[in-house]
């Protein structure tokens, strides 16, 4: 796979389909590398006319990772903002946003269609009234605006997403595997596909430090709900009903604060994109795409 050099630092990436048909970029979550969004997702926008781009967000995968930042002091982001001031991190969303941009400006592309998940909505979100003039249209699946009264993440839920997982390969495609039942909503859970998807996931690059500078580049914007007011792209909100990590009032806040935005919720869908619920997405990402 191409990497490109954005922001001083390398992004790895892969394109799908026909360049000459419309372009549509894909931004991952927390932790997560392009293996995130499936073959089967990809192939099926491939097949509806769409020219698909999946990228590692830094510090994750095969794109640079910030080994000499060190470990983010949660404690001392938390006390930073009880002072009212801005955290130090090592990098912020605004800067992943960017390293979105820079994948486009690699690929000459002007405008595309734009599509995140989890952190990656909010990513998409920043790259939206950061960069209004690259957005065809924008599609934000089961994310927030990190607004403080929002319901929060059920609690067992948070205990186990961020406890320390395993080194060992089979020890940590067990974990994982627990961790992704957590998150599926009602739906039957795919055990196979789940242990292939993290297995693929390990041998390609293991590296869960970066999970944690991801996690502190959230406090930065913090809450970005009065920002995305600005935005004017057509745009999309994807939640799942049964949604434990992000609860569905926070797809409903970014429906509610972007003007014109269109709300799909998706009844049993959780935090997780289930293959059951690809197609209803992919639907609904090619009529944003026209509006």
């Amino acid at each position: 796979m191409p990497k490109v050099n954005v922001n001083q630092i390398e992004i790895e990436y892969e394109t799908i389909g026909d360049p000459n048909s419309k372009p549509l970029l894909l931004i991952a979550g927390l932790g997560s590398q392009l293996l995130a969004w499936s073959d089967e997702f990809c192939e099926s926008l491939v097949n509806h006319g769409f020219f698909v781009i999946r990228f590692d967000n830094r510090d994750v995968g095969l794109s640079t990772k910030f080994k000499n930042a060190g470990m983010p002091n949660f404690a001392e982001i938390n006390a930073a903002y009880a002072r009212g001031e801005i955290p130090e991190v090592p990098y912020t969303l605004e800067d992943m946003a960017d390293d979105a941009i820079g994948v486009l400006d690699a690929l000459n592309i002007d405008r595309a269609n734009i599509c995140g998940a989890s952190m990656g909505g909010m990513i998409a979100q920043i790259l939206a009234y950061r960069h209004p003039s690259r957005v065809l249209s924008l599609t934000i699946v089961m994310s927030t605006t990190g607004n403080p009264a929002l319901p929060q993440a059920k609690p067992e839920i948070m205990a186990q997403f961020f406890a320390p997982v395993p080194s060992e390969r089979e020890a940590y495609i067990e974990e994982m595997i627990k961790r992704d039942r957590l998150v599926q909503g009602t739906f039957e859970f795919d055990e196979e596909q789940g242990r292939e998807y993290r297995a693929k996931e390990y041998d390609r690059n293991y590296y869960p430090e970066g999970v944690a500078r991801q996690l502190a580049a959230m406090a930065v914007p913090g809450n970005i709900q009065p920002k995305i007011s600005t935005i004017q792209a057509p745009t999309l909100v994807i939640h799942g009903r049964e949604d434990p990590f992000n609860p569905i009032e926070a797809g409903k806040e970014i429906a509610s604060t972007i003007t014109g935005a269109e709300l799909l919720i998706l009844d049993r869908m959780g935090h997780s994109l289930p293959r059951e619920v690809l197609p209803q997405i992919v639907d609904a990402i090619i009529a944003i795409s026209n509006k």
